[in-house]
């Protein structure tokens, strides 16, 4: 289903429960544009609690803690993190809570893969009140926001989206072995560095090539560079 603002939906007949979204963590490295955002929010989303945090760390940190979070909007370019992979662990570890990417980049391969990584919506940086109001109209009713320009056929064809739909199946674990390997580990070097049993290791290397559906090492971590931020940048 299409509506104002290309969101999505699941159909006519479909009723997504509705969210209560009234406490939200900006996770930006710009305090500025944490500030004039944390004002939009609050006069047309009627956020009523924001918090900030300016990097992935410090906001799976204020996740851990246990107090609740009803969104989060993130910016994919952060000091700490490859944007996708910080969205990844983001949905991994607060897989309920829906993110909300506001990036200064976009296009149709990065906001494709930013959807196949689980992201609620996609807001581009410059746009004005009206795109966070439909954005938060959007989440409150269970649908997916995404700018009016965007070509999910086009997405969809792209490489980088498959590749992070793949990777999105993975567990947080999972996830750092799959990093460790493209370091260039051996699983005796994973366990010790992960403190795990060798045969630990090795069972989550089976379930990581499962998930991937692939066949080798190298085929995974070919896998893991095509979700990479930078394949799917107008750069990249």
């Amino acid at each position: 289903m299409q509506s104002t603002g290309n969101d999505t939906g699941n159909g006519p007949s479909a009723r997504p429960a509705q969210r209560d979204l009234q406490r939200a963590l900006i996770v930006d490295d710009h305090p500025l544009f944490c500030d004039a955002l944390a004002l939009t929010l609050r006069g047309v989303a009627g956020i009523g609690a924001i918090e900030t945090a300016g990097s992935l760390a410090a906001a799976l940190a204020r996740l851990a803690r246990g107090q609740p979070v009803d969104v989060v909007v993130l910016d994919l370019d952060l000091p700490d993190v490859d944007g996708l992979d910080g969205l990844l662990r983001l949905r991994t570890d607060a897989p309920q809570t829906p993110v909300l990417v506001v990036s200064s980049m976009s296009g149709n391969a990065l906001i494709g893969a930013v959807l196949a990584a689980g992201a609620a919506g996609f807001v581009p940086k410059h746009s004005g009140r009206e795109s966070f109001r439909a954005a938060f109209e959007a989440l409150r009713a269970g649908r997916t926001h995404l700018p009016e320009d965007f070509c999910a056929e086009d997405a969809a064809a792209r490489p980088a989206s498959a590749a992070m739909a793949r990777m999105a199946q993975l567990t947080r674990q999972q996830a750092r072995i799959l990093d460790l390997i493209c370091q260039g580990m051996l699983n005796k070097q994973i366990a010790y560095e992960l403190s795990i049993a060798e045969t630990t290791v090795k069972a989550h290397v089976t379930a990581i090539m499962r998930k991937l559906g692939v066949q080798s090492r190298t085929q995974a971590v070919l896998i893991a560079q095509q979700a990479r931020f930078s394949a799917v940048t107008p750069e990249g």
